[in-house]
């Protein structure tokens, strides 16, 4: 039912839960004020909702979060988590070489879940959709036993081929654009409880919002980009999808990745942790990673080579024998 959706409510909450206002008019509500992007034409208020793509190629992801999981409610706030959802998918369309364009966002709450939590919540979807210039174009609103964000992306190629992960070649740069460990810095320091005035507020605050370098996936598509992934799983388990369907080996050279591990270094001394772990194997930095045959564009930086298979991650010409990255049923 694409044309429900999350928005704004100028009306007085105070007090109300999703069950005692009601779904509609809640979502009456919570859909008011909201100016769509150019490429939603007609947004929600009926059964579903209808988005242009000058391309003539949509391309489509979706992804879920799911409290306890992927949030915790203690942690964030429901801002921080509308911007986590957008954000996390955003990137895999920029991972394509394409820009997002719209969402539709289904959100599953307990019903004494407050109103104006779900107006927080769509606040944040929609700050980090405006930053796309994009917009939320319909979802759905629905009881759960805890809260549940569903959200589908739809993007545009503008033109540009779609970079796969299948076209990495021998000799190719290995290159990535965004910050690495920070996610999991912050998550590592929130777990262990150490807050306060300690100097690491971005490291615990990059867990809850991360910061996707938008606008470099089409950069990379237009140098020439010959594989692209998105880093949410880690950057040694997603450049292992590249080696896998390309077929081919890929060497990180820590060197290169200097940088990153000093950015996490001091977090990782306050909580007894190697700080390579979180560089190479931490997730939900949503950075860009990438191979290409020639110069790279502004804003990538090199870290490795793509060699001859085997189909494997090295680091600096070894396997590597700690964390790789995250695994969604562990």
């Amino acid at each position: 039912m694409t044309g429900k959706t999350i928005g704004d409510d100028p009306g007085d909450d105070d007090g109300a839960t999703l069950a005692s206002a009601g779904e509609f008019v809640v979502i009456d509500r919570l859909v008011a004020g909201r100016a769509q992007a150019e490429s939603v034409t007609l947004g929600p208020g009926d059964d579903a909702a209808v988005v242009t793509v000058s391309d003539g190629r949509a391309v489509v992801s979706t992804d879920m979060l799911v409290q306890d999981r992927h949030f915790r409610l203690d942690w964030s706030t429901p801002h921080d988590i509308g911007r986590k959802a957008i954000a996390q998918n955003a990137s895999d369309i920029e991972a394509m070489g394409g820009r997002a364009t719209a969402f539709v966002v289904a959100f599953g709450a307990p019903s004494d879940t407050p109103v104006t939590a779900a107006k927080e919540l769509s606040d944040g979807l929609w700050a980090e959709a405006r930053v796309l210039g994009a917009s939320i174009a319909g979802g759905d609103l629905v009881s759960a036993p805890l809260w549940v964000i569903s959200v589908t992306v739809l993007g545009d190629l503008g033109g540009r081929e779609p970079v796969r992960r299948s076209g990495a070649r021998v000799g190719d740069t290995v290159a990535v654009a965004g910050d690495l460990g920070r996610s999991a810095a912050g998550f590592a320091l929130r777990k262990r409880g150490i807050e306060g005035q300690d100097g690491f507020a971005e490291l615990r605050q990059r867990h809850l919002t991360p910061h996707p370098p938008y606008g470099q996936g089409a950069r990379a598509a237009d140098a020439g980009a010959t594989a692209m992934t998105d880093v949410s799983d880690g950057l040694l388990a997603d450049l292992g999808h590249i080696a896998t369907a390309s077929g081919v080996g890929i060497d990180l050279d820590r060197g290169l990745l200097d940088a990153d591990r000093l950015a996490v270094t001091d977090a990782a001394t306050a909580v007894g942790a190697d700080p390579w772990e979180w560089v190479l194997g931490g997730g939900e930095d949503h950075a860009l990673a990438a191979t290409f045959p020639g110069a790279l564009p502004p804003g990538w930086r090199a870290v490795g080579r793509v060699s001859e298979g085997p189909a494997r991650v090295l680091v600096d010409g070894a396997p590597w024998a700690g964390n790789a990255g995250w695994q969604s049923f562990d």
